[in-house]
């Protein structure tokens, strides 16, 4: 039988994984931050990080476009906003060579779905204002870095005084890459190659829209304790 907690395993689900990557993050508590998590999964890693640095908790919306058949291959990302961005994986798309159109359709399919969970989470509730403070974008975990770029790319367009880049695992190469567009990166585990994200947690299970909806709620309570 397979043991539950393999080499691999650095994680014993998202919580866990926030609770350490907030005390790396705990210098940034004197920085007034705001916490922006990538949904879905990324929102209980960025929970556990607000509650640490006392920091308000909001969603990122930003979307990976995964491949045809893995959706856990990122082939690019797309991001809401006034002028949404979007890139591609080019190397990627050569390689697998998608039917002509694909990558457009699913690019405004996850457009689409972007609109709809800004709907759900913030109903008429406007985002964060992050013009002159510092940011600190939470994910569960990165591969490509697909999700990453675009989403730096977008947040940099609104002058925050200090853009910060954190998850619990990611490549290293990838995670050097994100340098280039960000303040600081802090990146927990840095193999050289993160094929699967979830193989790194014990437990990796879906994020609901519900989960994230009662985690936003908490952090607001909390936040008026």
């Amino acid at each position: 039988m397979k043991p539950a907690w393999s080499p691999a395993v650095l994680y014993k689900n998202r919580s866990q994984a926030g609770q350490v990557l907030a005390a790396r993050l705990r210098p940034y508590i004197h920085h007034n931050p705001i916490i922006l998590a990538v949904p879905r999964g990324g929102v209980p890693v960025g929970y556990q990080v607000a509650r640490e640095l006392e920091a308000p908790l909001d969603v990122l919306m930003v979307s990976k476009i995964g491949a045809p058949g893995n959706k856990d291959m990122a082939l690019g990302a797309v991001t809401d906003g006034a002028a949404r961005r979007w890139v591609a994986n080019q190397a990627m798309l050569e390689y697998l060579n998608p039917p002509a159109g694909w990558f457009e359709a699913e690019r405004d399919r996850q457009i689409d779905s972007i609109e709809r969970r800004r709907r759900l989470y913030r109903g008429h509730t406007d985002p964060m204002v992050i013009t002159g403070r510092t940011v600190i974008v939470v994910d569960d975990g990165v591969a490509t870095g697909s999700t990453a770029r675009v989403a730096l790319f977008a947040l940099a367009e609104a002058a925050p005084a200090r853009l910060v880049w954190a998850a619990p695992v990611g490549p290293a190469g990838v995670a050097e890459g994100l340098r280039t567009l960000a303040d600081d990166v802090v990146c927990l585990a840095t193999p050289d190659v993160v094929k699967h994200i979830e193989t790194y947690y014990q437990d990796f299970c879906p994020v609901s829209d519900q989960d994230v909806l009662s985690l936003l709620a908490r952090c607001r309570s909390d936040s008026r304790v």
